[in-house]
């Protein structure tokens, strides 16, 4: 699939067929991953997969039952909770380099859409599951200190067609050389 086609693709799907995802396609959405850029090319974060029913199950209970995504995480056959490394991203000689302090967020955010992106070239489907007891999560997944579960991001083939979701126009956020100087 070409680029653009892939970024208009992307929806968020909440609803998953039982197929596993092949080997190849996995490390073919992985690398998309691993690709991304990072302050200072530091990568601060890991990946977990999850696949055991049982795991998924716990994890599932750390999100709100209202999430819509909630039954996705036990529903798609891989769940990819992408880990933070605190203290990393945007810090040089153990001090944060901005008033913005750490920069893992930012940086995981841009990987974890690289895979979202990757996954919809493939004919995957994703969504991004950021509402849910981060610390417990970690407990779950036996993460150390100065480590984070950020987001988890439910991967497999979609069960239905995700709906479209009409975007803003460009005109409502574009600004030429100053807030306020409409583009258009």
């Amino acid at each position: 699939m070409e680029f653009h086609e892939a970024v208009r693709a992307r929806q968020s799907v909440r609803s998953f067929k039982p197929d596993r995802v092949p080997d190849d396609v996995l490390l073919r959405v992985l690398e998309a991953f691993r690709a991304a850029p990072s302050w200072g090319n530091v990568q601060p974060w890991e990946l977990v997969l999850v696949t055991k029913p049982e795991i998924k199950l716990q994890l599932q209970q750390t999100v709100s039952p209202k999430n819509p995504a909630a039954a996705a995480i036990i529903e798609a056959p891989l769940l990819v909770c992408a880990v933070g490394i605190a203290e990393r991203s945007g810090f040089y000689k153990g001090q944060a380099s901005t008033a913005r302090g750490d920069w893992m967020l930012f940086d995981l955010g841009i990987a974890a859409e690289h895979l979202a992106l990757a996954a919809a070239a493939e004919g995957l489907g994703t969504v991004h599951v950021g509402l849910f007891d981060f610390a417990k999560a970690g407990e779950i997944l036996g993460l150390g200190a100065g480590r984070s579960v950020v987001e988890m991001l439910p991967l497999g083939y979609p069960a239905q067609a995700p709906s479209r979701v009409e975007h803003k126009p460009l005109a409502e956020f574009l600004f030429r050389n100053k807030h306020g100087s409409r583009w258009f």
